[in-house]
């Protein structure tokens, strides 16, 4: 099928057991790729994914690791070799976020973040660069709008973003020479689980993004998903080291 532009490849995205992340491993996979659900917590939430790429005709596994356990990522990516043998795309997607003022900002607020949004994301394609083939592969790193937009109470979450873009800019140029592309796809607000559970849908802090955003309204995680699908394809041959602001046209 022409619409298979990803046949044949071998995804892992981590955080896939709802949302954004959830989206994003089940286009993947109608796109033709095999798809390793990652999950910290939710066996039940992964086990969903894979059942509803399997039903579509896809093929995918979930694998449990939390991307902030160094132990956790090795087993993750044992396990994946075991299920694969190697990998052509890899989708940086687990994620936490915790608003707060300055005031209120404590060492444990600050690790939590950073240990999941920053180091996970060092380690977890640390140990993913060894199983990419000669042919090299792509990387995407899932930003945030507010590495732009710095939103007040988000000194530390929009700085583990704003590591993110960083790090992106420095791994396209390490990786360059395997073929590996580096990539950040930074959303704006998207309806998931999580923004309901946050209390941002619905709420004022919405209302305003939303009248910011040249298209009028909240992101969707299909939204997201499908720029994903490009970054992990070939149509993207030529992209490495980008930021793609997946907002809505929100700034």
């Amino acid at each position: 099928m022409s619409t298979q532009k990803l046949a044949g490849k071998i995804a892992l995205v981590t955080g896939a057991s709802k949302g954004i992340g959830a989206s994003i491993a089940k286009h993947l996979a109608a796109a033709g790729a095999s798809v390793v659900v990652n999950y910290a917590s939710s066996k039940s939430g992964a086990d969903q994914v894979v059942a509803e790429i399997t039903a579509a005709g896809g093929k995918a596994v979930a694998i449990q690791g939390d991307v902030a356990k160094p132990a956790d990522i090795t087993r993750l990516f044992a396990e994946t070799k075991t299920a694969y043998g190697r990998l052509d795309i890899l989708v940086n997607n687990a994620g936490v976020y915790e608003f707060a003022p300055l005031e209120a900002i404590t060492p444990e607020h600050f690790h939590r973040q950073f240990d999941i949004n920053v180091l996970g994301l060092l380690l977890t394609t640390q140990a993913a660069v060894p199983l990419f083939p000669a042919t090299g592969g792509s990387i995407i790193n899932i930003g945030s709008v507010v590495s732009s937009i710095t939103p007040p109470a988000s000194a530390v979450y929009t700085a583990t973003k704003a590591a993110v873009d960083g790090i992106t800019g420095v791994l396209s140029k390490e990786l360059g020479s395997k073929n590996i592309r580096v990539n950040a796809l930074n959303p704006g607000i998207v309806e998931t689980e999580g923004t309901h559970t946050a209390g941002f849908i619905g709420s004022d802090f919405e209302k305003g993004v939303v009248t910011q955003t040249p298209l009028g309204r909240t992101g969707q995680p299909k939204d997201i998903a499908a720029v994903a699908v490009f970054l992990a394809s070939d149509d993207s041959g030529w992209l490495t080291g980008e930021e793609l602001r997946a907002s809505g046209g929100m700034h």
